[in-house]
């Protein structure tokens, strides 16, 4: 491989945003990490892990800034940045497990609680895998059949991602209408406020795909389009939605579920 100055083509990192941004995820990681630790909350061990990877992601992108040419730091911040958002979304699909649970309401969804875990978090799993492959073969922009490849391994990972959030969707909203339609909502709310939590799901899983379909977009586009050729993008349809979603999930999720961990 040709020696490249600039695995980032258009622009060098800007290094004041991205210690701002790592500055932020490391706020979010010691707090989620606190959080954690004290409710023992543990199937929200991937939003610490994920927080993990954008103060790490962000943290190399500053050092890009020095050394836009060094492979491996552009690798590093490509990968992480690009795979939190699949760690968020496992606690998140856990999350809606334990409140269809907490509820006594399991016989309203289309998918068992027992089961709505496992299926999610396996197609999350194959989506960091699909998505963790072809982030890896994006070291060779001059390799243009590599980088065709890795473009279509993307883009099958991020489509698989928003077909499993339509899913995961569907399956709450489905159990959300049962349960108004059969007039359990007194009985669930005895529990906890369980719609305003669904309703911050609802929110955050949009959230999420937003970034998504805007990844899609980036990567459909090439090289040469302009959400690669420019950094702003990356910061508000990725760091500053991550960032959201970190702050809402910890506000909104933590305590709420009864004998539920």
């Amino acid at each position: 491989m040709a020696k490249i100055d600039n695995f980032y083509l258009h622009y060098t990192p800007s290094l004041p945003i991205a210690i701002v941004s790592a500055v932020v995820f490391t706020i979010l990681l010691c707090a989620h990490s606190y959080r954690l630790l004290t409710t023992r909350t543990w199937f929200c061990v991937p939003f610490v892990v994920g927080a993990l990877f954008e103060v790490l992601g962000y943290t190399a992108r500053a050092y890009g800034n020095h050394a836009p040419d060094n492979l491996i730091v552009y690798l590093i911040q490509s990968i992480l940045i690009f795979l939190a958002p699949i760690l968020f979304a496992a606690s998140i699909y856990m999350f809606l497990g334990r409140i269809i649970r907490a509820t006594g309401l399991s016989s309203f969804s289309i998918i068992q609680p027992t089961r709505l875990t496992k299926v999610f978090v396996i197609g999350d799993f194959l989506c960091f895998n699909i998505q963790g492959g072809g982030a890896g073969l994006l070291g060779d922009p001059d390799d243009k059949t590599k980088m065709n490849i890795a473009k279509i391994i993307i883009l099958v990972g991020l489509g698989l991602q928003i077909m499993l959030f339509g899913l995961f969707m569907v399956t709450a909203v489905v159990w959300h209408m049962r349960v108004l339609r059969h007039g359990k909502t007194r009985e669930a709310a005895k529990q906890f406020r369980w719609e305003f939590h669904l309703n911050m799901l609802y929110f955050v899983s949009i959230i999420i795909t937003i970034r998504s379909v805007y990844r899609v977009v980036e990567y459909a586009g090439g090289t040469d389009s302009y959400l690669m050729a420019h950094e702003w993008p990356t910061y508000i349809f990725d760091a500053l939605l991550m960032a959201l979603v970190l702050v809402i999930c910890y506000f909104c999720s933590i305590q709420v579920i009864p004998n539920i961990r």
